[in-house]
Parts: structure tokens; C-alpha cells; sequence
């Protein structure tokens, strides 16, 4: 009886396959940590959503942004969502499309197991955050999303601002939580997030702190694991183990047993991603 967290799978089905038959996943006993974004760019996203709803009695699943992206999508008139990617065209057109999106959307933001030790998000906590607010602030965005609210919200969720305060209210209250559930990496000490910095730690502008490592943060009573940022790679610290390896990009697909002694990962190689163009020179 194994618990693993497995990092953004992003529509890559081929790899997923490969990482439940390499920690030799037992859908009998065994159960599954899904760190959010579990579907676009890789080309399998239908594939990849239909096998994670097929085993949703032994799985956990937090949302990512790509998640809510195509939550959105689905809301859309027809014309709308044929203008989208073909693999998320995939999806929201399927004949099954009502019913995977139904389940995707009552999924959580965050997942709390004070048994095991760890709590799961897609991207970040606010440093100001404890684990407990953390919680309160998802089950606020989860009632939407599972109510009859959720068309307003996923219509609303868009935007980089504003920061969060705790006196926010109504869509932009919902909204600033959502960005850092789902899109943080960098932020400033009092919690302001710098959506568009992107690369590798030492990378960024001065003033800016990998969320996890943000001066003043609050002691949190709870292991932390989480994906969204691909170009950190494996990072695996006291409190935080980020486990989006770039899978989708051509790098690996990791999961992270939470219940052994000591840390256990296990990675297969991701989606093949051809080579690009040699480049035409001009004459």
C-alpha cells in the first residue's frame, strides 16, 4: 500500500503509462497524488484525463491553471472552443466531454493528509499563509467551482492582479487565491507575485524570492509537494519538494512515494519532442 505524488502530466499519456508500470502502481491498494495540469501541450490530453478519471477511487487531484483553463474552455460556444489547440479541442468536443469535465471540476485546490505529513498544491502557498488558511482559502474556490457559481468564476478568474489581501472580496478575492494555487513562482517578501518571471532560480529580477524561500514566510506544519514549474526541475528541500520535471517539454515524468522512509523517486523519460528545423540560411 503506496502513496505516490506525480508531477504535471500535461496531456502526456505515453509517459504516464510508463511511470504506473515502473512504481508498479496496484489500483487495488495503491493511491495517487496528481499535482495538477493534467492535460495540454502534450498531444494525449483526452487519453491522459479519461485514464485518471477511470482510477479516480484511488486518486487525489489538485487543479492547475491548464485545469482551469480547460474548465473555461468547455464553458464556451461551440465556434469558441473550435478555436482552441487541437488537443484541448480533443477534450471539450468528446463525446464523454460533460462527464470528465464534471469531475474535473469538483476536484480540489489543495489536499491536506496530517497523517501522512503532506499537503498538496499546484504551484504555491502566499508566504503569509499557514497550512490551515491555506485550506480555508481552497474550500472558498472549491464551493464555487462544485456550485452554481462556477460559470461566473471561471469566467472572472483571468488577470495577473489583483495581490492578495485578506480584505478582498467576491471575484477578485477568488481570483488572487487562485493565482497563487495555481501560478505562482516568484514573489516579493509581502506576497506580491511576479506572474511573469519565469526561468530558474537566479534568473529572476532583484527583489524576488522563489515563494518557498521568501523572507519572513511562516513555519508551516506540513510537507509541501507541488509541480507548474518545470525550468526549477526536481528540487527537494526540507519543506517543499517540486516535482514538475518537465515532462511535456521533453524532459521526465517524476512521482515521489510520500509514505516510505526516507525519499523515494522514481522517473521515466517524457513525451519524444522532435528536434527543431535546422534553420534555412539566406543567401
Amino acid at each position: 500500500m503506496s502513496t505516490w505524488a506525480i508531477g504535471d502530466l500535461q496531456g502526456c499519456y505515453d509517459a504516464t503509462q510508463r511511470l504506473l508500470e515502473r512504481i508498479r502502481f496496484d489500483p487495488a491498494a495503491d493511491t495517487l497524488w496528481f499535482c495538477g495540469d493534467l492535460v495540454n501541450r502534450g498531444g494525449q490530453s483526452l487519453e491522459t484525463l479519461r485514464l485518471v478519471h477511470s482510477l479516480r477511487e484511488r486518486t487525489v487531484v489538485v487543479l492547475g491553471n491548464h485545469d482551469l483553463s480547460l474548465l473555461a474552455v468547455g464553458e464556451r460556444p461551440m465556434a469558441e472552443k473550435r478555436k482552441v489547440n487541437a488537443d484541448l479541442q480533443r477534450v471539450v468536443l468528446a463525446e464523454d466531454s460533460d462527464e470528465l469535465l464534471g469531475w474535473l471540476r469538483r476536484q480540489k485546490l489543495v489536499h491536506a493528509d496530517r497523517r501522512l505529513g503532506w499537503m498538496m498544491v499546484h504551484a504555491g502557498l502566499a508566504p503569509q499563509w499557514t497550512t490551515q488558511q491555506a485550506e480555508h482559502y481552497a474550500a472558498e474556490i472549491e464551493q464555487q467551482l462544485r456550485g452554481d457559481g462556477y460559470r461566473g468564476l471561471l469566467r472572472n478568474m483571468y488577470g495577473d492582479k489583483p495581490n492578495w489581501s485578506p480584505g478582498l472580496r467576491g471575484h477578485e478575492r477568488w481570483r488572487a487565491i487562485i493565482n497563487w494555487f495555481t501560478r505562482a513562482r516568484y514573489c516579493t517578501p509581502r506576497g506580491r507575485i511576479a506572474i511573469e518571471e519565469k526561468g530558474a532560480p537566479g534568473t529572476q529580477a532583484a527583489g524576488l524570492y522563489p515563494w518557498y524561500e521568501a523572507p519572513g514566510r511562516v513555519e508551516r506544519d506540513l510537507k509541501i509537494v507541488c509541480g507548474h514549474w518545470s525550468t526549477l526541475g526536481l528540487t527537494l528541500t526540507q519543506g517543499v519538494h517540486a516535482i514538475d520535471t518537465g515532462a511535456v517539454w521533453g524532459g521526465k515524468l517524476t512521482a515521489l512515494r510520500l509514505d516510505g522512509e526516507g525519499l523515494c523517486v522514481v522517473q521515466v523519460p517524457g513525451r519524444d519532442v522532435p528536434p527543431p528545423a535546422p534553420r534555412q540560411e539566406r543567401g
